[in-house]
């Protein structure tokens, strides 16, 4: 983990109202994009987003005290992102309980092959392995309540959603995970899995 820096001579001017909330997203943007280039938050450095912001590395510090800190705001950043991406793509598929299921989970799937890197380290940084981590939760839920409300609508058979919508991650999860560490396998279409996943592992019909 990076360790502060010592504090440098000299009385820092304060922000102008809101211009520090602007540089910690920028920062935050800066450290998704590097994150999802490198793959791994251990390559990460707080000079490296430093130079991509084109700020000082003590600025950096200013806003995140090492590393870890920079690194669980930025997956938070990602997973706030990927939430209102699912729900916006339940939406545009309408009142259908079924027809929101599938999008949403299509939408999780297509998400991890536009940003591998970011998916790698979502799953795998010892950062975002805690689950007191209240954002890890949000997903989870999301897919949790749209089990339940085909259940409810007489669209799936009657259970424990939770556990149904766990199996059903899970299954997603191996697909896309497989999918880009394996990419020269003749795999089948993921919409063509996904669907397999929801007939079988949900009971709805498609």
């Amino acid at each position: 983990m990076e360790t502060s820096p010592p504090p440098t001579g000299g009385a820092r001017s304060r922000n102008r109202r809101g211009q520090g909330e602007r540089l910690r997203a920028e920062i935050v943007d800066a450290a998704l994009a590097l994150l999802d280039e490198l793959a791994d938050d251990q390559a990460l450095s707080m000079r490296a987003v430093a130079r991509h912001v084109g700020i000082a590395a003590t600025s950096v510090y200013l806003h995140f005290a090492d590393r870890d800190a920079l690194v669980l705001a930025a997956l938070e950043r990602c997973q706030h992102d990927l939430l209102r991406a699912a729900e916006a793509a339940e939406d545009d598929a309408g009142d259908d309980p079924v027809a929101r299921l599938r999008a949403r989970t299509m939408l999780q799937g297509t998400w991890a092959y536009e940003h591998a890197g970011l998916y790698k380290v979502l799953h795998e940084s010892a950062v975002n392995r805690s689950s007191e981590i209240p954002f890890r939760r949000r997903l989870g839920d999301g897919t949790t309540l749209a089990v339940r409300r085909c259940m409810d609508a007489g669209r799936a058979p009657a259970g424990d959603a939770a556990e149904v919508a766990l199996d059903l991650r899970s299954a997603v999860h191996g697909a896309v995970s497989l999918r880009l560490n394996i990419p020269d396998h003749p795999w089948p279409p993921l919409a063509e899995q996904v669907d397999r996943f929801l007939t079988r592992l949900v009971g709805v019909e498609l």
